[in-house]
Parts: C-alpha cells; structure tokens; sequence
C-alpha cells in the first residue's frame, strides 16, 4: 500500500496542482497586498464617507438607530458587537475589486505562458509524396501509403 501511495503521491499531475496550489496561495497575497496597499488608498480618499476611511468598514445599519448607536458605529465590528445586523458592502466591494484584479493578472499570466509556448502542430509531411497531412493520420490520403501515427 505505501508502494502504491508513493506512485500515486509522486505521478506528475499530483506534483503539478500541489505546486499550483502553493504558487496559488502567495500569488493571492501579492494580489491582497496590491489591491489592500496600492489600489484601494487612493479609492478611499476619493471616496471616503464621513469618519470611515476603510472601504471594508462601509457598511449601512439595517435596523433602526438611536442618536447614541449611531455614534458609536464606527466600524463593523462595533455593529456586531452592539448586536446591529449591517449589509456591509465595502468589504463586498473590496472582494469583488481583488476578484477582478487576481482574474486580470491569471489572465495576462496566462496570455504570456500561451505565447512563450510552442504552437501544436495539427499537420506534418508524408514521408512518401511529402504532401500535407493530418498529425494523427495512419495512412496518407494522396498516395494511400500507411504512416506512423505522431507522437505528442
């Protein structure tokens, strides 16, 4: 059984997502730090409400308030601690933005991956009339001669 699992834990596709997982986990907080430390300060000083100068902190109360709550809520975590239920759209705001920024960048990663990355050759040549067939053709449609499939 251990035999087993080492073939199993050691095959190239189990090595590959485990890799893709780990480069995964720090291309995400590279992608946080972007969106938390460069994109969203200049965001929230355009867009800053009253005293709440972190997006994630924007959130309306959906109960009604006294004059004292309503001083005292200045954070989310002040409304979950006065037991005031809130439809906190700055953290989704803030999740959809690092959203569209990690798809932006797995994107571009991808387009260059694509690019540096050899062309799959759907053709080739028959050995026999050199005429242009099918990569996975056995036998040649011009001159009927039979070909060793292509190897990928």
């Amino acid at each position: 059984m251990l035999k087993e699992f080492k073939k199993f834990a050691l095959r190239g596709n189990v090595l590959d997502l485990a890799i893709g997982v780990i480069i995964g986990g720090a291309f995400g907080k590279i992608v946080s730090s972007l969106v938390d430390d460069i994109i969203m300060p200049p965001i929230r000083v355009l867009l800053s409400v009253s005293h709440v100068q972190n997006a994630a902190e924007w959130f309306v109360p959906l109960q009604e308030l006294t004059a004292k709550q309503k001083e005292a809520l200045t954070s989310v975590e002040a409304a979950k601690a006065a037991g005031i239920q809130t439809l906190n759209y700055g953290l989704f705001l803030n999740n959809v933005l690092t959203f569209l920024i990690v798809a932006f960048s797995v994107f571009l990663l991808v387009r260059q991956i694509n690019r540096l990355s050899p062309p799959v050759q759907k053709t080739r040549d028959c050995p026999m009339c050199f005429s242009s067939i099918s990569a996975k053709a056995r036998r040649c449609p011009n001159c009927t001669s039979e070909i060793v499939p292509a190897t990928s």
